[in-house]
């Protein structure tokens, strides 16, 4: 499993946490995992919606000053990106 990084999305509102957090997972390997951090109050719902949505696991959510920070783990792909 790779080492957790952390990706900055503070002062983003929707959907632009969300289509960045797509775009850098997209780019990692399987079994990665990745911090997010966030201010956009609506990441609590879409976070958690993206990735059920796109196969990663959600590992943990945590309160920040501020915001949230989640934790994801890139899903494995499945072979229908184009």
């Amino acid at each position: 499993m790779a080492e957790d990084g952390v990706y900055d999305l503070r002062g983003l509102n929707c959907p632009l946490p969300v289509l960045k957090a797509k775009k850098r997972l997209a780019a990692m390997a399987p079994g990665s995992r990745l911090w997010l951090e966030t201010t956009d109050p609506l990441a609590l719902i879409d976070i958690p919606a993206f990735c059920a949505e796109d196969g990663h696991r959600l590992v943990t959510t945590e309160e920040r000053p501020g915001g949230h920070r989640f934790l994801v783990e890139r899903g494995a792909d499945t072979g229908l990106q184009q």
